[in-house]
């Protein structure tokens, strides 16, 4: 594709666009460029302030007012219950937005999840299976904070509720 500022209107129109995650793949192919070159624009769209997220699924434009209300939950639980956790916050109409460790040598790590439905947590599951990496919440024993957002507290407390009698420890 031709100059530089081409290439980035045409990279935030496509995102722009688009109600999901697009990857670095596919924004190569539709700029006819490297994934390299994509990431290298990305970079450059948000030194310029442009407020693009990347989440395990892909790129994403957030131009959306975030909804009403936000909350930090302390979690606790073994990575066997890791789908069981997000599933149930997702079908409470729940959006898990990252994921955060409290590491002794690195100090605050953070990783972008984005999760807002079932589809959501299954391609991200399929992700940590095909990649073989492993879940943040392991290098603390399990413990790990979740920023989420909802509309209706009634439906963060009932989430709550429900995790609780699942065997996850979550402390608000």
């Amino acid at each position: 594709m031709g100059d530089r500022h081409e290439r980035q209107q045409k990279l935030m129109q496509i995102l722009h666009n688009s109600q999901r995650p697009v990857t670095g793949s596919d924004l190569a192919e539709a700029l006819g460029v490297t994934r390299q070159v994509v990431v290298h624009e990305i970079a450059l769209l948000r030194a310029q302030g442009m407020d693009i997220v990347s989440t395990p699924r892909g790129y994403l434009f957030e131009s959306h007012p975030a909804p009403a209300q936000r909350s930090v939950l302390a979690v606790y639980h073994p990575p066997e219950l890791t789908r069981k956790e997000l599933m149930t916050l997702v079908d409470f109409g729940i959006r898990v937005l990252d994921v955060l460790v409290e590491h002794p040598l690195y100090g605050e790590l953070r990783g972008s999840l984005r999760l807002a439905s079932r589809r959501d947590v299954e391609l991200f599951l399929q992700q940590v299976r095909a990649s073989g990496a492993t879940l943040l919440s392991t290098l603390t024993d399990g413990h790990h904070l979740h920023t989420v957002e909802y509309e209706d507290i009634g439906a963060l407390t009932e989430a709550i509720a429900q995790l609780r009698r699942q065997g996850i420890h979550v402390y608000e």
